[in-house]
């Protein structure tokens, strides 16, 4: 992002990191409003880190938005570090900082992705603290979400699954390439990043191609660590979880916004969270692929209208 960029991003009014905690140091920034009325977000990845433009689709005059890195994630340390990194972790790192920043009122929580995962399981987990949710491009980390991207996927990216497959007869596809990218070897990392961890950019164009072996940044190289670490060890859930503990947070409004043609995570995901959820409502986008500018315009303009 350019010097350019930056100058229409929303500045922080507060950041910093919350105390160490088994290692590592989580990275927070404040937006908008101290006074305003609380917004949590939560990033996507695994493995992703926050962004600024996230507080941009909030009115800054009426809303306080907290934005967070995951462990290993952005600026958290250490970058990249798997140990003592699971997805009940994130929660409660989500809970100390809402703690920490002394926030009594109830909160909306954000996620897309990911980010969509986190905030549905931190709501299940505390419906009593949360107002609304406002969610997109849903990703319910099951045993379906698994299947369609080892083997749905490949009706319509054939040729790219058997280059993910190769080599892994017998072996879950994500265990081995956790292998891969933990080993000492750099080449072998590369291999790893370049095909699992570049298999969800595959999905999300129409005329995709392989990374090959090209060169990753320490940054990059970190966020494919974390990411392929939690798809090993299945996102550290238990199977069909969210939809089991629906009931949890049936009474809270919730929005939906989605691709329909999302090859990453297909919209069957949400149209099942919002047949589960009575007080939702589900925004289909004519897009294709998991992110997008017509999705993202979207989002910022449903979350504005629904925030009146």
């Amino acid at each position: 992002m350019g010097w350019w960029s930056r100058l229409f991003l929303p500045k922080p009014y507060n950041q910093g990191f919350l105390p160490e905690k088994d290692g590592h140091s989580v990275f927070f920034a404040e937006f908008g409003n101290p006074q305003g009325k609380p917004v949590l977000v939560f990033h996507g990845g695994p493995g992703g880190s926050m962004s600024y433009r996230a507080a941009k689709l909030f009115n800054l005059k009426r809303f306080r938005i907290i934005l967070f890195d995951q462990r290993g994630c952005g600026k958290s340390l250490p970058l990249g570090c798997v140990e003592n990194n699971t997805t009940q972790d994130l929660l409660e790192d989500a809970m100390r900082l809402v703690n920490s920043l002394k926030i009594k009122d109830k909160i909306i929580v954000r996620g897309g992705s990911w980010g969509a995962t986190l905030a549905l399981l931190w709501a299940i987990r505390h419906p009593e603290m949360v107002e609304r949710l406002l969610l997109s491009q849903i990703f319910l980390a099951d045993e379906e979400a698994k299947l369609w991207e080892e083997d749905g996927a490949g009706w319509f990216y054939p040729d790219f699954l058997e280059e993910l497959k190769k080599n892994t007869e017998g072996v879950d596809l994500a265990s081995y390439y956790n292998k891969l990218i933990k080993s000492n070897n750099l080449e072998e990392q590369l291999a790893a990043a370049n095909t699992y961890g570049f298999w969800e950019v595959v999905r999300s164009s129409l005329s995709p191609h392989w990374n090959g072996c090209s060169e990753l940044g320490e940054w990059e190289l970190a966020s494919q660590r974390v990411f392929i670490n939690y798809a090993a060890n299945g996102f550290w859930l238990p199977n069909n979880y969210i939809l089991e503990h629906i009931d949890n947070i049936r009474k809270i409004p919730t929005l939906i916004v989605h691709n329909r043609l999302d090859f990453v995570c297909p919209l069957k995901g949400a149209y099942r969270l919002h047949k589960a959820l009575p007080h939702s409502e589900l925004v289909v986008v004519a897009g294709q692929g998991h992110f997008g500018g017509i999705l993202a315009d979207t989002i910022k303009k449903e979350i504005r209208r629904v925030l009146k």
